[in-house]
């Protein structure tokens, strides 16, 4: 039997037979002079409690919506603009921005929100099915979490995502290049613009908006070292700078000499153009301004692949081509992580756990040079 409660200016709170806490308020009437209600749940009662008490709030301040009324497409714009975007990179606002707009809005963004049920995510989907599978996992993925916040603050009695199998993805193909691949682009790019930049790819593994990012002062050729403090980050019109993807994402690395020559070589030529103070970007374009990802694939990057007679690999792939060589060549993985800027080394391992069955096999020979076994 359910346990019935009531705090002062708490709402009506009960325990259910499940062992889970409720919690109703009235938060008005309709045009009809019904009683509109919302419930809210938790694990516990103080859950439940604080729940309510922040509804009582907000009910006090007009801020608490008439979910009854709202509609889904409502909420998602309110949603975005006042939750979600403030806590957004510029390209993910811009990727969020676009799926709401373009792809649940006009599917379910006329159904009333506390109606929305998973049949009518299911049929979202389905008529989403000729879309890229990134597309629509990424969809899916958007409104989940519109509902989380929707469901917490009690608009809705549940997340109906939940009850919908989400899509299936497929991940871009990792493309590397093998060591002699890897030689011959750098030898094309000798003498090049970006020579130096394609040798720190390849050396470091920066992701490509570090590269773009890096500033003169962030080098220390004496020391042989590297900064990353910062990415650049394309907007639609112009550029911002932002801080690195992940929590490990500001980091120092060591270089290889050939990257110490090669940007010591690049410094002399910026210098004579008055392009290498402290605040100046290392790489830049013809003008010195930032580099755009499309123009320097366009200009220089595919081009140069040509010329090496290489894959046409991604410039990320670069990335993939230098941890795979560092960890084929017996590189400890957390060091590799912390090189890449990997917030966890299981990710650097599932990323690249197509080079562990090689070290596995390494690691079996140790034993034979190390006891002076071998077969």
């Amino acid at each position: 039997m359910a346990n019935r409660k009531r705090g002062n200016g708490e709402g009506t709170i009960f325990q259910r037979s499940d062992g889970r806490w409720s919690g109703t308020i009235d938060i008005g009437r309709a045009a009809n002079g019904k009683r509109l209600r919302r419930t809210v749940y938790g694990k516990t009662r103080k859950a439940v409690v604080e729940k309510l008490q922040e509804m009582q709030h907000r009910k006090a301040t007009g801020t608490l919506a008439d979910a009854g009324r709202m509609t889904v497409g409502e909420w998602l714009t309110h949603w975005f603009e006042n939750i979600a975007k403030p806590k957004l990179r510029p390209t993910t606002q811009r990727s969020y921005e676009g799926i709401i707009r373009c792809r649940i809005i006009p599917q379910i963004g006329h159904l009333m929100l506390a109606k929305l049920s998973p049949v009518n995510v299911q049929a979202m989907q389905t008529e989403l099915s000729a879309l890229a599978p990134a597309t629509r996992v990424k969809t899916h993925a958007v409104l989940r979490k519109a509902l989380k916040v929707a469901l917490r603050q009690g608009l809705v009695i549940r997340n109906v995502c939940d009850a919908v199998e989400p899509p299936k993805g497929s991940k871009p193909e990792m493309q590397t290049l093998t060591p002699e691949q890897a030689d011959r682009l750098l030898k094309a790019a000798e003498g090049t613009e970006y020579a130096s930049l394609i040798v720190l790819a390849i050396a470091t593994g920066l992701r490509q908006g570090e590269l773009f990012g890096l500033q003169w002062g962030d080098l220390d050729l004496d020391k042989g070292t590297l900064r990353v403090q910062r990415t650049l980050i394309e907007l639609t019109a112009g550029h911002e700078f932002g801080p690195p993807k992940s929590s490990k994402g500001r980091r120092s690395i060591s270089l290889p000499m050939m990257a110490v020559e090669a940007l010591a070589e690049h410094r002399m030529q910026m210098f004579a153009k008055g392009c290498a103070a402290a605040d100046h970007l290392v790489f830049c374009d013809r003008n010195g301004g930032p580099l755009r990802k499309s123009n320097f694939a366009r200009r220089y990057y595919k081009p140069l692949l040509k010329a090496a007679e290489v894959p046409e690999v991604r410039f990320h792939d670069l990335r993939h081509t230098s941890a795979t060589l560092m960890l084929a060549d017996g590189v400890h993985p957390k060091i590799v992580q912390e090189r890449l800027g990997h917030s966890q080394i299981s990710l650097t391992l599932d990323t690249y756990s197509h080079v562990l069955p090689e070290m596995d096999r390494e690691a079996a020979g140790t034993f034979d040079r190390l006891l002076k076994r071998n077969a």
